[in-house]
């Protein structure tokens, strides 16, 4: 499985998870266009380490840079961990006898205080929907079962225990069809995969929110502000009828 040229908005997202992730950091990261673009936006830090679900052919790009070489990592040091791989034959190629990649079981990669002994531990997620206290549905569309919960949440915890770890939700403004990703509440009989309190980073094409430590109406703020300029009047109009004068007292 590979994947094209980013998108523009791909690589604005990218971007701005790109720009918080430090050098000697030990990723989780996932598949698709936008881990690639954020892929590509750290191909120049330095010493970062793999500890993730499923190796795919954007950090295998890495390790032959050198960008990731495991060198800090206090669990398997030298070497990326996973559970999966789904790439390309190339990619296949490269991992065949390659002594410096293991793979486990899920229940052992997966294990967030596991997770937690490597320093800087980074998780990178997606997400369906954010509401605007910072719950984060990624498993359904409503009702709808869309995909599993995956590692989301084992990642999300596990790099929150980390010493120096950040945890970090990518995600468009919108669908391809126009709906806004930062909505008001969660769809009815949405599923909520990380809860509020365990929820960091969530980053869009217009800029990154910081939420842990701030009340609901804090949240909320920092949220709008990177939702789709378009859906910001009706957010802001949700959040004042939610949380009044804690809210309207935000610059």
């Amino acid at each position: 499985m590979q994947f094209g040229e980013p998108t523009e908005i791909e690589k604005a997202i990218g971007a701005n998870v790109a720009a918080e992730i430090p050098d000697g950091a030990c990723l989780q990261i996932g598949v698709g266009g936008i881990p690639n673009a954020i892929l590509n936006g750290i191909k120049h830090h330095k010493h970062l380490g793999l500890h993730t679900e499923a190796m795919t052919d954007g950090v295998i790009r890495l390790m032959k840079e050198g960008v990731i070489d495991n060198s800090l990592k206090k669990v398997h040091p030298g070497v990326s961990i996973a559970a999966l791989a789904l790439g390309s034959k190339e990619m296949y190629e490269f991992i065949d006898h390659n002594k410096t990649m293991e793979f486990y079981d899920v229940a052992y990669t997966n294990n967030p205080f596991l997770i937690a002994q490597n320093p800087k531990a980074c998780a990178i997620n997606s997400a369906l929907e954010v509401d605007l206290t910072g719950q984060v549905c990624a498993d359904s569309i409503g009702e709808m079962i869309f995909s599993g919960v995956g590692g989301q949440h084992d990642f999300m915890y596990g790099c929150s225990l980390s010493e120096g770890g950040k945890c970090f939700i990518a995600l468009p403004s919108r669908t391809n069809k126009g709906k806004g990703k930062i909505v008001p509440t969660l769809t009815p009989g949405a599923g909520v995969v990380t809860t509020r309190f365990q929820t960091q980073y969530v980053a869009t094409e217009w800029g990154i929110a910081y939420l842990r430590g701030k009340n609901l109406a804090q949240r909320a703020r920092a949220l709008i502000a990177i939702a789709h300029p378009d859906d910001r009047e009706e957010l802001e109009k949700a959040a004042c009828k939610r949380f009044g004068y804690s809210f309207l007292r935000l610059k």
